[in-house]
């Protein structure tokens, strides 16, 4: 890629920090509870960011995030952790305003330069979506990670939570899956180099015109599809009242992530996904294996899902084609069955 050849190639050596499972993370945020009258969004719920109260007009949007390297561009690793860090915001319906870089950087066997090219790219995508970085903080690591803390702003009574949707509702997804596969399989250097800038671009590619859209035309819920995966957050989005069903045929993929998979290139966390959910999900017909892993991928820098009503939806899916936006309805919100989802 661009810089690749007067830059050191740094993401195999950085290798991978798994994330903690589904399951794991429930137990530990579980005993965390914050109480507040202006705190309109905390711990409940897996929601993507916490929301607090300034003024009855005015709320403010906080979230986190940080990956290790996924291209060997960093340049282009920035921008992706920038926008991972940014959709966060932008799933709560928020406008980012201000960012803090965070940097864990091996001064010792890479050239500052990289890290330059890093933050410059994350700049990048902070100033598209009109937001500023004012500092950060940077510490010497052996494995090299980066992304932002994220302020932004939201009215207090527009926040896009990812549990209310309402049934008879349809769920547009904006960008295809199978990202944590095929990252895997960069890091393994088993993807052409075509494949690897479409799956960079998809990753960098901001969520902020889709959460315009959703905002729009009346989104009743909104999340972005990370580490958790398709199903995870779907199942996040039922919040165990209603049942979401997939058309299994309708999701979007990289048609290359089912050849990894095939390969067994996979992330850990995708089949931590696999185990945790797998009790809540309903496959009413065989789909394969390497299709239903893919469902269960852990995606980095992934779409939004957004639940809306037939009508809404179509409006936004016409106007998602038309700003380049490649979104697809994927799911329906029906009643409360046996299962949070099932896949058809």
């Amino acid at each position: 890629m661009n810089n690749e050849s007067k830059l050191t190639k740094f993401v195999r050596a950085s290798g991978c920090a798994a994330k903690l499972s589904p399951g794991s993370l429930e137990n530990v945020t579980c005993h965390l509870k914050s109480f507040h009258k202006d705190l309109l969004v905390g711990f409940e719920g897996n929601e993507d960011a916490g929301v607090y109260r300034i003024t009855d007009d005015l709320a403010m949007v906080q979230t986190v995030d940080f990956i290790t390297p996924v291209v060997d561009d960093p340049f282009i690793y920035g921008q992706i952790a920038a926008a991972n860090s940014l959709s966060d915001v932008f799933a709560m319906g928020g406008d980012a305003k201000t960012a803090l870089n965070l940097v864990g950087f091996d001064g010792k066997n890479h050239h500052t330069e990289i890290l330059t090219e890093i933050l410059r790219g994350g700049m990048s995508k902070v100033q598209e979506c009109g937001a500023v970085i004012v500092g950060g903080h940077t510490i010497e690591t052996p494995e090299m990670i980066y992304g932002l803390s994220c302020t932004g702003f939201v009215h207090p009574d527009k926040i896009l939570r990812n549990n209310t949707v309402q049934e008879g509702d349809v769920i547009l997804l904006t960008k295809p899956l199978g990202l944590g596969i095929l990252t895997t399989a960069i890091k393994a250097d088993l993807l052409d180099e075509n494949t690897v800038i479409k799956v960079a671009d998809t990753m960098r590619t901001l969520n902020y015109k889709a959460s315009l859209i959703a905002r729009e035309f009346n989104a009743h819920a909104c999340t972005d599809v990370t580490g958790f995966g398709f199903l995870g957050h779907l199942r996040e989005m039922s919040a165990g009242m209603k049942t979401i069903q997939v058309d299994a045929s309708a999701v979007p993929f990289f048609p290359e992530a089912m050849g990894m998979a095939a390969m067994g290139i996979i992330p850990a966390g995708s089949y931590a996904n696999k185990e945790y959910l797998e009790s809540h999900v309903n496959f009413k017909r065989n789909i394969g294996a390497d299709l239903e892993m893919i469902l269960f991928d852990a995606q980095t820098s992934g779409g939004l899902l957004i639940s809306a009503t037939p009508k809404d939806a179509q409006k936004m899916l016409e106007r998602c084609l038309n700003e380049g936006i490649n979104a697809v309805i994927v799911a329906e919100v029906i009643a409360k069955t046996h299962t949070d989802i099932i896949v058809g």
